[in-house]
């Protein structure tokens, strides 16, 4: 293997901190994982830091503490991967389970993504440009990702739920990430 993150046969990584979720299912199909799914994610909207985005994904949420989150509190949504922007990455899902960040979604003529993707998050927004550490992270994960399942492409969040869904938004570097998956299929 040519990076340091491996994924052990249970779905989890080496070197994620592993938060678990109780936001997941079983994948109708476990051999069938053939999409990563790139977002963005910071709570409040533009405010990096802290611990909101764990706690939404662990149903932690206090709508008290943001006028914003009353709105998303009781939402049960997960992604297997938070890339946070020093690059530290935190695991809420085995890549052998369904999280639930796709929500009403296609790929190539085949809806619900959830079922066979996996979903990266990346701590940021649409309207500031993601930091190198974040980069370097993620191509070690879609690496090992790559390695242990058969994907046969790489979106964003927006091209899975172009109606509904704009991240990981314009400031997000596809050529950083484009040399892995030269041969699979892209959207950009």
């Amino acid at each position: 293997m040519f990076n340091s993150i491996l994924i052990d046969s249970s779905g989890f990584a080496n070197k994620a901190q592993v938060i678990l979720s109780p936001n997941f299912d079983n994948r109708p199909n476990k051999s069938n994982i053939s999409l990563i799914v790139i977002h963005n994610i910071s709570l409040p909207p533009g405010i990096y830091g802290g611990d909101n985005i764990i706690d939404l994904f662990t149903n932690k949420l206090n709508p008290d503490k943001h006028a914003y989150f009353e709105s998303i509190s009781n939402l049960k949504v997960s992604s297997h991967f938070l890339i946070r922007r020093n690059g530290s990455l935190i695991q809420f899902v085995s890549c052998l389970d369904r999280a639930w960040h796709a929500g009403e979604s296609s790929w190539n003529k085949e809806n619900n993504c959830n079922d066979f993707s996996i979903g990266i998050e990346l701590e940021g927004s649409d309207n500031d440009a993601f930091e190198s550490e974040q980069y370097r992270c993620l191509q070690e994960l879609i690496q090992s990702i790559v390695y242990h399942y058969p994907i046969k492409g790489i979106a964003g969040h927006s091209d899975i739920a172009p109606s509904r869904k704009t991240d990981p938004g314009p400031y997000f570097e596809w050529d950083k990430i484009k040399s892995i998956f030269k041969d699979l299929m892209y959207k950009h």
